[in-house]
């Protein structure tokens, strides 16, 4: 064995290689005949010149060639000798030649870690109850008959707007150093108070007012606001209530239920109760799985390949830079962005691929195993919540090669929660 295998951490390998003696004779042929196809020489068609012409101008780069397939190779069935799952690519360092005669390199290579868990049998979490109230049921049925819905003012003079009702107003935001900007005025706006549109403590300071009274909300805009101008930025906004009004909804009845595709109310309340059921059941679940892994995470620590940490934080980042463009961002507000919450990125990636690692280790630990059952299974759960035709979902996954892995994946994760929660005290 012409290498020695050195750990410099958990996840990193140093591979020291010696060759005292070096032939390279096999390496050179084949990188003449590489060169030879790709080389064009006065006198003869592409790649019909000689193997020896072409050895004897190209000589250096076809040593060097030969050299660098050489090193490639032993790395290689070094790496497989030594059973290394090897992360990203190879850095080679200390590299000494001797022309035809000897060569010694290192070659540093990030591997998957090996995780031993903490006894976790322990450790105890409690699952959110989960219903479907009253209030759930009465705000699913005013999205349904939101378009059936008149918009009436509230006649009570004295009427002190309240969240849910939709206030008519006039605004206008006065900076620090006095300016009005424009992009901080409206006129007869209709905002429904409790909706978020506004930032934050806005609608909660409209909140009392009655019709045709002023007042002067004085507010600080978010931190991460897409304006960058307008970041951390104290703000008096001029307000006139003009108008308090509310929404009347019809009665749902079995003919408007018909009209949303269900049978009956009766029907219609069934369904839509069963699916926000089974919405907050996982809801429920992935806050659980969330706080889960935190814990894990928290209690186990081990060395992370920075590969795997720089590859998720550039998936971060593209996922990222496309929500804010899609908000308004151009690229050098999305550039900002990025200088500005780079910490939080990176710790975010870092928690996922410590979750990842975690969660790969106890689906082996435990055997998990997906499939064709699984996922149909998991098909057949999906068209029921979108309520879609079986078939088309199945067909959507089943067309993309990445999107079906990505869905057997979760399949996976979800099965090897199941396992570790038996294993844990769940309240």
């Amino acid at each position: 064995m012409s290498y020695t295998v050195k750990s410099v951490n958990g996840c990193t390998k140093k591979l020291e290689f010696n060759f005292a003696t070096l032939d390279l004779t096999k390496e050179i042929k084949a990188a003449v005949v590489r060169k030879q196809a790709q080389t064009n020489m006065k006198g003869f068609r592409k790649g019909k010149a000689p193997l020896a012409m072409v050895e004897q101008v190209y000589g250096p780069q076809i040593e060097s060639d030969a050299l660098n397939q050489f090193v490639q190779t032993q790395l290689f069935e070094a790496v497989n000798t030594e059973k290394l799952k090897t992360v990203g690519y190879p850095q080679f360092e200390n590299v000494k030649y001797d022309s035809g005669k000897s060569v010694s390199f290192d070659a540093v290579v990030e591997v998957f870690p090996e995780i031993k868990l903490g006894d976790y049998s322990g450790l105890s979490f409690k699952k959110d109850k989960v219903e479907v109230t009253a209030e759930d049921m009465d705000k699913l049925t005013k999205n349904y008959l939101g378009s059936k819905a008149e918009m009436n003012e509230v006649a009570d003079a004295g009427a002190k707007l309240a969240k849910g009702q939709f206030a008519v107003f006039n605004f206008e935001g006065v900076k620090e150093d006095g300016s009005r900007p424009e992009n901080m005025k409206g006129s007869e706006y209709l905002l429904e108070i409790g909706s978020g549109q506004f930032i934050p403590g806005f609608e909660d300071g409209m909140i009392g007012m009655k019709k045709g009274e002023k007042k002067n909300i004085l507010l600080t805009f978010p931190a991460d606001y897409h304006a960058t101008e307008l970041q951390n930025a104290k703000v008096t906004f001029e307000v006139e209530l003009l108008e308090i009004k509310e929404k009347k909804y019809p009665e749902l009845n079995d003919e408007m239920a018909k009209e949303f595709g269900y049978e009956s109310v009766a029907d219609f309340n069934e369904k839509n109760k069963k699916n926000m059921l089974a919405q907050k059941e996982r809801q429920a679940n992935e806050k659980l799985h969330q706080e889960i892994l935190e814990k894990l995470v928290k209690e186990n620590k081990f060395d992370v390949p920075a590969t795997l940490i720089q590859n998720q934080v550039k998936y971060l980042q593209d996922d990222l830079a496309k929500n804010l463009k899609s908000q308004g961002f151009n690229d050098a507000m999305v550039e900002e962005y990025f200088k500005r919450w780079a910490t939080d990125v990176t710790s975010k990636a870092e928690f996922q691929v410590r979750s990842g690692l975690i969660l790969d280790h106890l689906a082996n630990e435990y055997k998990i195993e997906t499939s064709e059952s699984d996922f149909n299974k998991k098909i057949e759960e999906s068209a029921a919540q979108a309520g879609m035709d079986v078939e088309t979902v199945k067909k959507y996954y089943s067309a993309n090669s990445n999107i079906k892995n990505n869905l057997m994946y979760a399949i996976r994760e979800e099965k090897t929660f199941e396992e570790l929660k038996k294993k844990m005290k769940i309240a």
